[in-house]
Parts: C-alpha cells; structure tokens; sequence
C-alpha cells in the first residue's frame, strides 16, 4: 500500500526501514523523520507522517512480541511518546525569555 504519495514510499519500505532501525537499537525511540531519513528521503507535505506513527507504532510492537522479552522490558510506546514530547515541550519553555519578546 501507497504511504507517501510524495516519495512513493509503500508500508512494506517503511515496516523494513522501521525493523532494520530496531536492529541497530530495539529500545530507540523512532519517528518518521527518522524514518525518512534512514530511507534518503524527505517529508516533504507530511500529510503521511500521521499514518507513519501509526506504522511505527504497529511495527514495533509487533517486533517486541516476536522478541524473546521479559514483561518488565516491555512498555507502552504511546506513554514514551508523550513523555518525549512533553519533555521537548519543557526544554522549549526554559529557552524562551521573557525580557525578549517580539514586538
């Protein structure tokens, strides 16, 4: 199936790319850029990159369940997500200065 019209990139190249990145490190958190770039590619609209989470996410917890884990090293990726975004969030937030402000 078509992911990105863009590219051409098809959901059978990302779930390789996304295998082979778990390969290198099964614990990394992946994003499409990340993704993309493995790939040699650029998002270009990023009108795909919604379904490419949700590829991500299916690909790589599929990939940990046919891998020989214990309970205790298995975690929900949605939680990490989030707290790799709100962590991003906060780091944004201390760089801001209020005595700068734009006019």
């Amino acid at each position: 199936m078509l992911v990105c019209s863009c590219n051409f990139i098809t959901e059978e190249e990302i779930e390789d790319t996304i295998i082979s990145l778990l390969d290198e490190d099964c614990w990394q958190l992946i994003v499409p850029a990340k993704v993309y770039h493995a790939m040699e590619k650029r998002g270009r609209c990023c009108g795909c990159f919604p379904n490419v989470v949700d590829i991500i996410i299916r690909t790589t917890e599929q990939y940990h369940a046919r891998r020989d884990s214990t309970e205790a090293e298995i975690f929900d990726f949605m939680i990490r997500l989030k707290q790799f975004h709100e962590e991003n969030r906060r780091a944004d937030l201390e760089r801001r200065q209020k005595g700068h402000r734009a006019a």
